[in-house]
């Protein structure tokens, strides 16, 4: 085809193109300033990525609604990055770049601007404090003397677990103005390092980007496990004050912290483009012949633009090439969005991991394999220039060769904790067809416990019980973190004496080998990314190669939209719908709608999330086979 013949030409007379002069500095500049957008822009979208759970949880909502807020980015993306790939290439490029990086940062400052809007987040515990009894709502045991008081406070629509707030639409909008700012970056930035760049040298420089890019989810995860083992309130409250602890399901950490450490950091990286020129010289890095020079050039009409858009964009897609290369991209990138977004969650959830360790394990394998992974590959394509086969080859290999790794992941996990009455039955209780009968057995039938209360606590016969009035506990010793609770009915049904039927606390500990079995995952897992990473660089060069000169920054930006309204937008939200089906046990809102999960079935979770992942990936590799098969003909066509 003709857009498909022509970007092949163009790529042989890019391997031929020579120069004698060494990068300008104001190219230097250029890509100096980019690497910096690019840390900071992925530092913050790693660290958006690991409070997902926290802002579920603050804000007492779903999975799915939590997974729309994370596509909130690519909505906003959507709206204005076929607009910016075709008309910003004819302006001042770098100038464009500076206003979208300024715009992401004041979005991402806005994300963190419901915190100081809301109110102190509350929990119900049992774990009264006389210093600060404001942080939480008191939960009494199963004492007579207390079923007065328990009635009117834990009335249906009543119960306080957390303080729900619409302001996580604020979150969202702030999200989305990210979105639209980042639209500048990759497919400008991208062009003209390409356009300025000798071929060789271009493939390396995006992949030093993209390095850096790796490298800034490192610093956002670590960021956010260290807010994650901040509680939110920590500037307002007495930590001493604080019953529980970033183990327990009801934990929040500073989500707020992070944006605005990063959105400070983003708004810094935006100055430098404002002082770069629109064009560099003439005998830059390239020959006027590939590229001739833009410093006389006229800014075209809107009219020009219009009138010359429909053109140009049926030529990119009547391009059979680039059609195939963009399915490939949005089944790519559906797998993409969902491993990064619910991967810190698959952890705390499948191996009993706090956030803050969860994120801090991520930050520290994962992450610095994929760094590795994208420079190796951009040293590679430096070394071998591979041509359109090459790389389509590269990128097939690599597909597959992480299907294969990802398969042993069915088998690493823990088991579900034992909960009486959600994972297992209360002693004398039955279960039918793995569905548990009896929530409120005879052990705590008089005691008038909530259902949908979680305050958990530790019998000592290894079982968690949603509560102490759930584990039918009638006396209590001590305060705060010390308090024990005693004469625990539901826990002595268990044979255990009445010296032997005391609670704590906190949920149970989970098997030891549990702690072990993560650090296996981590370790295949970062495998499986360091060798997905080794075809970053011609996943990303390709795009460029297989169209016209004029139209490299219009088909990236095809790109971006297509998987963003194909992969980013719909991915987090589908996924995290068919999460909220394997919730056992669900908070509350004050309002009375239906809050955060407690509690999932580990078993599904797993099935679920492995066996999408590994779907799309089968579905992915597929696609690009039909892809080099095709590039393979055309080049024998040549």
């Amino acid at each position: 085809m003709e857009g498909s013949s022509n970007g092949m030409e163009y790529s042989d007379r890019n391997e031929k193109a020579s120069s004698t002069t060494c990068c300008s500095p104001r190219l230097k500049i250029f890509i100096c300033a980019l690497a910096f957008c690019y840390f900071s822009k992925s530092m913050t979208a790693s660290y958006t990525k690991s409070t997902i759970t926290q802002i579920e949880k603050r804000f007492e909502i779903t999975s799915s609604t939590v997974g729309f807020i994370d596509g909130s980015f690519e909505m906003g993306n959507m709206l204005v990055i076929t607009l910016v790939s075709y008309v910003g290439a004819k302006f001042h490029r770098p100038k464009i770049i500076g206003a979208g990086v300024l715009l992401m940062g004041i979005g991402t400052l806005l994300m963190a601007s419901p915190h100081f809007l809301m109110g102190r987040y509350k929990y119900g515990t049992a774990a009264t404090h006389t210093n600060d009894a404001g942080n939480f709502t008191v939960i009494s045991t199963c004492s007579s003397d207390s079923q007065e008081t328990l009635q009117q406070p834990y009335s249906e629509c009543q119960i306080i677990e957390a303080e729900s707030s619409l302001l996580w639409v604020v979150v969202l909008l702030g999200n989305a103005m990210r979105g639209i700012g980042e639209a500048s970056i990759v497919p400008l930035g991208m062009s003209f390092i390409d356009d300025y760049a000798r071929p060789e040298n271009s493939a390396f420089y995006i992949g030093c980007l993209n390095t850096l890019r790796g490298i800034g989810p490192i610093f956002g995860f670590i960021l956010g496990s260290l807010c994650a083992n901040l509680y939110v309130d920590f500037d307002l409250v007495n930590q001493e004050s604080v019953t529980i602890t970033p183990q327990d399901s009801r934990w929040v950490g500073a989500w707020w912290l992070g944006f605005v450490v990063s959105g400070l950091l983003t708004l810094l990286a935006a100055f430098p483009f404002w002082f770069l020129p629109r064009a560099l010289p003439e005998n830059s890095q390239t020959s006027e012949l590939d590229h001739p020079s833009e410093q006389h050039k006229t800014t075209p009409s809107l009219t020009e633009i219009i009138k010359d858009f429909a053109p140009t964009f049926k030529r990119l897609l009547t391009n059979k090439i680039y059609i195939l290369y963009l399915a490939y991209s949005i089944v790519a990138f559906n797998d993409f969005a969902i491993v990064a977004t619910y991967t810190p969650k698959y952890l705390e959830q499948q191996f009993g991991q706090s956030a803050s360790k969860a994120n801090f394990l991520i930050g520290v394998t994962c992450i610095p394999a994929v760094a590795l992974g994208i420079f190796l590959s951009g040293l590679m394509m430096k070394r071998f220039k591979w041509g359109l086969l090459a790389s389509a080859r590269v990128n097939l290999f690599t597909g597959v060769t992480m299907l294969l790794l990802a398969v042993p992941f069915f088998a690493l996990s823990c088991e579900n904790l034992d909960v009486a009455g959600v994972t297992v039955p209360y002693q004398g209780s039955t279960e039918v067809q793995g569905v548990i009968s009896d929530v409120l057995p005879s052990c705590n039938a008089d005691c008038g416990c909530p259902d949908l209360q979680w305050d958990p606590v530790c019998g000592e016969n290894g079982v968690t019980y949603i509560s102490p009035c759930h584990a039918g506990c009638n006396s209590t010793q001590g305060a705060g973190w010390n308090k024990t609770f005693h004469d625990c009915r539901c826990i002595q049904s268990w044979g255990l004496s009445v010296g032997n039927s005391s609670a704590v606390l906190g949920q149970c500990s989970r098997d030891p080998n549990c702690n072990q079995m993560i650090y296996v995952f981590l370790g295949v897992q970062s495998l499986v990314l360091f060798v997905y990473s080794l075809g970053a660089v011609p996943f990303l060069t390709f795009s460029m190669r297989i169209v016209d000169p004029e139209m490299k920054a219009l088909s990236v930006g095809v790109l971006l939209l297509s998987i963003r309204v194909l992969g980013g937008i719909p991915a987090p939200i589908y996924f995290g719908g068919l999460i909220d089906t394997t919730c056992l046990k669900w908070g509350q809102r004050k309002s009375c709608g239906r809050g955060a999960c407690r509690i999932y079935d580990n078993e599904t979770f797993r099935f679920l999330f492995q066996g999408m992942t590994i779907g799309l990936r089968v579905l992915a590799c597929s696609v690009l086979w039909i892809a080099t098969i095709e590039i393979k003909r055309k080049s024998a066509e040549q």
